[in-house]
């Protein structure tokens, strides 16, 4: 088994502030930017860094720490069919948004490390039944991977497993495509009056 980056040792604290440094995220993780960079396909788009996009990400950045899901494009089709997988993420709507657009994405760059992850989500839990409050950050990280229930070996997936993961796969292409519609508009009109 490789090395954990965040071994259980470390406090949550201390485990964050090296995720953002190894990220690049800066000393407070981006919180405070009044937009983000993400990329499409390698084209970055800037979207406002909302106050519940901050409130989702600040477990969903724990949650990276305890999982070591890396922040490539893999591993955030990873954790975010592992977030959905455990349980969903409560009222934390923009983070519902951004991991249901991640898993249609992870079906086409990472399907098989998406349905693990979404295996591994079925059988542990996550933060999103709790706000995260600095008091968190004092706890050990092995405390919180037991609390979740990430030390195990997840079983082979049941029947439902697989029937709620082709449910999600389902509603995360839908999503997608509705989502990327206003960007294809265009195209697609131009071609419509072409045609004519």
């Amino acid at each position: 088994m490789p090395a954990l980056v965040y071994p259980p040792e470390m406090t949550l604290g201390q485990a964050r502030a090296r995720y953002f440094e190894l990220n690049n995220f800066g000393s407070d993780g981006g919180y405070d930017e009044r937009w983000i960079k993400v990329k499409v396909w390698r084209i970055p788009i800037w979207l406002p860094n909302t106050v519940g996009r901050v409130r989702a990400v600040k477990l969903h950045d724990i949650h990276h720490v305890l999982t070591e899901y890396p922040t490539t494009w893999r591993g955030e089709a990873e954790i975010s069919a592992w977030e959905l997988g455990s349980g969903g993420l409560n009222k934390y709507y923009a983070g519902w948004v951004l991991d249901v657009l991640n898993m249609a994405q992870g079906l086409v760059v990472n399907p098989s490390g998406l349905y693990r992850g979404f295996i591994r989500g079925r059988q542990s839990k996550n933060l999103f039944s709790t706000q995260f409050t600095d008091e968190i950050l004092d706890h050990q990280v092995g405390e919180y991977r037991r609390l979740l229930e990430l030390e195990s070996v997840p079983d082979n997936a049941t029947i439902y497993d697989n029937i709620l993961f082709v449910g999600w796969a389902v509603i995360s292409v839908t999503a997608y495509f509705v989502a990327v519609a206003p960007l294809w508009l265009p195209v697609l009109i131009a071609l419509w009056i072409l045609w004519r």
